[in-house]
């Protein structure tokens, strides 16, 4: 192992890296975070455009992550919620989806929405009454097909998923094929089942930054690139090198990859979110869109539910499309089709995301290794599922084998 006088040392300050910095320095081990970029965050940070909060490509926080539950203050991140439903526009036609054990009122209607059979509505009702029911360890370790197999298997018809599953599945999973693996569904679909969806008062970059607020000042360094790394050694782009008792690598996936020849880089879906400011609310209701067409994945007014994210009392509206790319105007006549005139909106910018989240077709591990080698560790959401929830829990995981080799190894040193 390295400097065994040295800090553990964590390369990137995503999600997965600062909760494994926070979990050693919470057990007495000092560490020292290197981060590439000008601020912690990872994939998840928001920046301030023209007095608008915009996060970097549209994301949302769910409260039925258990390992946010342990890790994360959630009061203070002062959560906003959106509706615990759907629109789903199909052409010039919208029906409303509602989750009908939090919205009573819709319970009716949603029987009566013209998506889906009632032997269709039965059957997922099923479906997520079983997801919602069982232990979530039930759900990791079940048979496991592409997601398109397994709605299947639970009698969903083609025309429900074409109307309703597979345009919303696309937004979360990134995906239109429905070929990621169905554990990796169920868990997803029990989150939404059982937790509340929605987004902190000042931006998703709020839960890194109050992981990183944590740690003690100084132990953050940002604008360090490593360009190496062995058990407890890194080398750093430009020259310098940093030691210490061991190294965790918590940068992006393909970052890693660059780094340790010992893991596999997953493939990653792209998507690319634009943000309009409109004069006023086109919906009036915190509540998602999603287009069956295809044309786009989603688009969700993000100042109903978070009013903080504009500073001038415009309306912000997230429009997300799979893949990568910078042309506004299809963007901008699928939302006219939905939403009627566009031409007073303003175009605030364009976030593409060529590596938003891993690829997780069947089979999936959804525990990866994290301890490469005495001194040498990795963790990020590719090393368990492509969520919040699979960066925390990566970054414990790393936590906990480094602090287990140190207790092996040696008494560790007081934390600074």
């Amino acid at each position: 192992m390295g400097d065994k006088r040295g800090p553990v040392v964590v390369v990137g300050a995503g999600l997965a890296g600062l909760a494994c910095a926070v979990r050693l320095h919470e057990a007495g081990v000092a560490v020292r975070v290197l981060e590439a970029s000008d601020d912690v965050g990872g994939r998840v940070r928001t920046d301030v455009v023209a007095g608008f909060r915009l996060d970097r490509g549209f994301q949302v926080f769910n409260t039925a992550y258990p390992e946010a539950r342990r890790v994360l203050d959630l009061a203070a991140l002062d959560l906003r919620p959106f509706s615990a439903g759907l629109l789903v526009q199909r052409g010039g036609d919208r029906v409303r989806v509602m989750l009908p054990w939090r919205h009573p009122e819709h319970a009716l209607s949603g029987l009566l929405a013209g998506i889906g059979s009632l032997r269709d509505k039965m059957a997922l009702a099923g479906m997520t009454a079983h997801d919602m029911a069982v232990p979530g360890s039930w759900l990791r370790s079940g048979p496991e097909r592409s997601t398109a197999d397994e709605l299947r298997a639970w009698g969903i018809s083609k025309q429900m998923i074409e109307d309703l599953l597979r345009p919303f599945l696309a937004g979360v999973l990134l995906e239109r094929d429905l070929e990621t693996s169905s554990r990796v569904f169920h868990l997803i679909w029990r989150s939404f089942a059982r937790g509340t969806v929605g987004l902190p008062a000042l931006g998703m970059g709020r839960i890194p930054r109050q992981l990183a607020d944590r740690l003690p000042a100084g132990a953050t360094t940002c604008g360090a690139r490593a360009s190496r790394v062995a058990p407890g050694h890194v080398e750093l782009d430009g020259g310098g090198e940093v030691g210490g008792r061991a190294v965790v690598v918590a940068a992006d996936p393909a970052s890693a990859g660059d780094l340790l020849d010992e893991i596999d880089v997953p493939p990653m879906r792209a998507v690319t979110t634009f943000y309009h400011a409109a004069p006023r609310s086109p919906l009036r209701e915190p509540i998602q869109v999603i287009d069956a067409t295809g044309a786009i994945a989603d688009t969700l007014v993000l100042t109903d539910a978070a009013p903080e994210y504009a500073a001038d009392g415009r309306a912000l509206v997230a429009t997300s499309v799979l893949g990568v790319t910078t042309d506004e105007a299809p963007v901008r006549d699928r939302l006219t089709e939905i939403f009627g005139d566009t031409s007073s909106w303003e175009h605030l910018a364009t976030y593409p995301i060529a590596a938003a989240l891993p690829a997780m077709p069947p089979p999936q591990p959804l525990r990866r290794p994290v301890r490469l080698c005495d001194g040498l560790y990795v963790c990020g959401d590719h090393r368990d599922t492509g969520s919040i929830q699979g960066a925390l829990v990566s970054g414990r995981r790393a936590a906990q084998a480094v602090l287990a080799d140190l207790e092996r190894t040696g008494p560790a040193e007081p934390k600074e």
